[in-house]
C-alpha cells in the first residue's frame, strides 16, 4: 500500500461558483504528486447526522419523503444537516425529535462516514438512540415526512425487496443486523466463500 504522501493532491487555487442555504460549489486546480494538474468541482457541506432509534418492543421509524433528486418518495432513517459548529450527538438528538418525535434517552456513535468522498466534503455521523421518550415532532416548514415504524425484521426484510433504497439507511441497518448476530455470526460471514 503506498503512504499517503504518494497520493496526496496539492490544491494550486480554488475559485467559488456558488454559495447556498446548505451548500457551496468550488473548483479546485490541482497538482498530482507526478507534477500534471487537474480540475476537481466540489460540494461544500457542513456534515450530517443519521439515527437508528430502537423504541419499545424492537420497532425502528422511518421517515418517507419526497427526494428531488431521485424524484421519488424514499423510505428513509432520521437524518439532517449539522448546524455551523454543532457537535453531532446534539444535532442527532434535535433530527430525531423534529423528524420522529423520540427524545434520546441514549444516544451511541455507531459510524462515521464520508457521503460521496470524490465530489463532496460531507461527513455524516450514524448514531443508535435507545431509551426514546415520544414527544411531539416538528418537521422543518420545507419538510413533508410520514412516520412509517418496522422491526428489525421487517426493516431487513424491505432492505431485501429493494424498499429501502437509501444508503445511509442500508449502512445502519446492516450494521446494528451485523451486531446483532454476534461474534458468532460475524465468523460466519468472514468465511463465507462466494463460488
Amino acid at each position: 500500500m503506498p503512504p499517503a504522501d504518494a497520493l496526496r493532491e496539492e490544491t494550486a487555487s480554488s475559485e467559488r461558483l456558488y454559495d447556498g442555504q446548505v451548500l457551496r460549489l468550488r473548483r479546485d486546480s490541482v497538482r498530482l504528486p507526478d507534477g500534471r494538474t487537474a480540475q476537481r468541482e466540489v460540494v461544500e457541506h457542513p456534515g450530517s447526522v443519521v439515527i437508528l432509534a430502537l423504541e419499545a418492543g424492537g420497532m425502528i421509524p422511518f421517515v418517507r419523503q419526497w427526494r428531488t433528486p431521485a424524484e421519488c418518495a424514499l423510505l428513509e432513517l432520521p437524518a439532517g444537516t449539522l448546524d455551523a459548529g454543532e457537535d453531532p450527538q446534539i444535532a442527532a438528538a434535535r433530527e430525531l425529535e423534529e423528524e420522529v418525535g423520540l427524545r434520546p434517552g441514549r444516544l451511541e456513535r455507531v459510524h462515521r462516514f464520508w457521503i460521496s468522498p470524490g465530489w463532496a466534503t460531507e461527513y455524516m455521523h450514524g448514531y443508535l438512540a435507545r431509551d426514546c421518550t415520544r414527544v411531539p415532532a416538528r418537521p422543518d416548514e420545507d419538510e413533508l415526512l410520514f412516520v412509517e415504524r418496522y422491526t428489525l425484521e421487517e426493516s431487513m426484510q424491505l432492505v431485501r425487496e429493494g424498499e429501502v433504497e437509501d444508503a445511509k439507511s442500508l449502512l445502519m441497518l446492516h450494521a446494528l443486523a451485523l451486531s446483532a448476530i454476534g461474534s458468532r455470526g460475524v465468523r460466519t460471514i468472514q468465511d463465507y466463500r462466494a463460488d
